[in-house]
């Protein structure tokens, strides 16, 4: 009897040293949230793996300047679905180069959202974010949106572009500071903006010459709005391989800043 009472008391010690959310989390299908971090000013280094079965392992942030972090993985089937959407741009002219890029990032914000379905309340720009769970500033964007390219890179389907390091304009302002996600073109040596931060996660990214997003153009307006349709179906963007208007000359050497 003395026995049996010890081993229920032992039991009972160890029962209430068990974390209940431990016992919950090991079946929950959803991604648990990583622990905040402490907020960062610059965007992250990509962090990332190309497993051997093709599927990719890779750090996302989120909640303004990665105060949040989670380490997700798109499967083989998700990475194979990747590169047959970016097959819908096979030219080798500018525009199409540029679409495949654009279609890489959607896609992966895509894949990120469904393994992180907070990322769905993020919005474009930071209007209205405050306090909402899956927010994303220009720290938060530029650090996956730099991610998603290096893997791209590192799949081959990225022909063409190098990836460079974030770069930042107004940095001395604090209340206008921006960083963007950057690209070279190989062929010319012009680097490229790749910025996320004006559209919500899951929708193409803004595309434009750096040296003009440094100007603070605005990606939507002429000239840069040819490289920048958002048409109803990832069909229509690459269309006879160049925007309407343009010859293939004027496709190649896009207007750059000087």
């Amino acid at each position: 009897m003395l026995f049996l009472l010890f081993r229920l008391m032992v039991i009972g010690f160890i029962i209430t040293q068990v974390n209940p959310a431990q016992l919950v989390g090991a079946a929950c299908a959803s991604p648990m949230m990583d622990e905040p971090q402490t907020s960062v000013s610059s965007p992250l280094a990509p962090e990332y793996t190309i497993n051997k079965d093709g599927s990719v392992t890779l750090r996302i942030c989120f909640n303004w300047s990665c105060a949040h972090r989670q380490t997700i993985t798109f499967s083989r089937d998700d990475m194979a679905l990747l590169k047959h959407r970016l097959a819908v741009c096979p030219g080798t002219n500018l525009h199409d180069r540029l679409q495949r890029v654009r279609i890489g990032v959607w896609q992966m914000e895509l894949l990120a959202q469904k393994y992180q379905p907070l990322l769905a309340n993020d919005l474009a720009i930071n209007d209205f974010e405050a306090g909402v769970h899956g927010r994303m500033d220009c720290v938060d964007n530029t650090s996956n949106t730099t991610t998603y390219l290096h893997i791209l890179r590192d799949i081959q389907a990225l022909t063409g572009w190098s990836v460079a390091s974030p770069k930042v304009r107004s940095g001395l302002d604090i209340t206008a500071t921006h960083w963007t996600a950057v690209i070279s073109d190989r062929d010319s040596g012009n680097p490229w903006s790749i910025d996320s931060w004006y559209r919500p996660n899951g929708h193409l990214p803004m595309v434009m010459p750096l040296s003009n997003w440094s100007d603070r153009k605005k990606a939507w307006n002429p000239p840069f709005d040819r490289v920048n349709p958002s048409p109803r179906s990832i069909d229509d963007l690459c269309q006879t391989r160049n925007p309407p208007g343009l010859t293939s000359a004027e496709n190649d050497t896009f207007p750059i800043a000087p």
